[in-house]
């Protein structure tokens, strides 16, 4: 409790938050978890098939990149420091 919000008796100010005990924090975590998860908006078939295709082809995508550009730093590795061969 802050200073603010204590009054001189050292009774809590009425507008402050009360200060909960350990299970009464977890009553409140669990309480807000629940209502969150009403807010939870299931995706379509549609929506959910269309957004794995973006997923999946983004992923393509970036392996692609990372294997082209493994591809180039390893000649350029090659090049500059030689193919290690005698």
């Amino acid at each position: 409790m802050t200073e603010a919000a204590a009054n001189s008796t050292g009774q809590q100010a009425p507008g402050a938050p009360r200060k909960r005990g350990f299970f009464g924090r977890i009553a409140l975590f669990l309480r807000q978890v629940v209502d969150e998860l009403r807010k939870v908006v299931t995706p379509t078939r549609e929506e959910l098939v269309k957004l794995t295709g973006i997923v999946l082809a983004f992923v393509i995508f970036m392996i692609a990149l990372v294997s082209l550009l493994d591809l180039v730093f390893g000649w350029g590795a090659s090049f500059v420091f030689g193919d290690g061969g005698a």
